[in-house]
């Protein structure tokens, strides 16, 4: 699919080449004759945009668009709006790349050790339940770890 931009272009060589009407050549590259009229009057400011972030890109490299656009507004003092401002961006292809986390390869875990004596190794814990008369009860177990249940 052609551009408007590019159709008004390829318009305006078929006027200076074969020297035909503008209506002729709107109807035939489907552009209203006011797009073929209209001049851009903010194309210098485009350009001066353009050049202020390849330089600001090419100093701060992690820079994204929010920090390129907050220095151009706050610190050079610009009044330009972020839709402007991004849309250039965006032309320039100058996003920046979101770099995939890396996933953390674990290790299987070592299997838990098993005391091979009774007394060796204890666990406790706090238990909390409630009664069915509503009333709340905590218990404190401890057990022996190498108890073996028959």
């Amino acid at each position: 699919m052609v551009k408007a931009s590019d159709r008004k272009v390829m318009a305006k060589e078929a006027i200076a080449l074969y020297n035909i009407s503008i209506s002729l050549v709107c109807r035939t590259f489907s552009i209203s004759e006011t797009c073929y009229r209209y001049d851009s009057k903010l194309s210098r400011d485009n350009e001066k945009i353009a050049d202020l972030l390849l330089g600001l890109t090419q100093n701060q490299r992690n820079w994204g668009f929010g920090l390129c656009f907050l220095y151009l507004r706050n610190v050079k003092g610009y009044p330009w709006n972020h839709k402007r401002v991004y849309r250039i961006y965006k032309e320039l292809e100058l996003n920046l790349r979101i770099k995939p986390h890396k996933r953390l390869k674990r290790e299987r875990p070592e299997p838990l050790a098993v005391p091979k004596v009774i007394n060796d190794c204890w666990s406790m814990d706090f238990m909390h339940d409630q009664l069915s008369d509503g009333r709340s009860c905590r218990l404190f177990n401890v057990i022996d770890e190498k108890v073996n249940f028959l």
